[in-house]
């Protein structure tokens, strides 16, 4: 069985330093949604499915600072990513 091919898929970036909402920074479908993917895992980017979510941020412009009424989804996501991220980092490297 051969994995399933994202249909779609959006980047955010945030740092918290800059004191600004996070941004829509990619988006795509098809191969660009695998390019996309493919980065992420290359640099170390933790990935997170939310179908709900995505179906939200696709609809905004790239560049984009995330609107209001997504703060909390979107800062459940970061919490999460951030416990993913140090519980990696609990784990002796190779």
């Amino acid at each position: 069985m051969t994995p399933q091919r994202p249909q779609q898929v959006a980047a955010l970036r945030y740092d918290s330093e800059e004191g600004s909402a996070p941004r829509l920074v990619a988006k795509g479908t098809g191969e660009v949604a695998e390019r996309i993917l493919a980065l992420a895992h290359e640099h170390g980017v933790p990935v997170r499915e939310d179908p709900a979510l995505l179906t939200l941020l696709s609809a905004l412009d790239l560049g984009t600072e995330i609107p209001p009424d997504l703060y909390e989804a979107v800062a459940k996501l970061i919490v999460y990513l951030r416990a993913l991220d140090q519980r990696a980092d609990d784990f002796p490297k190779p």
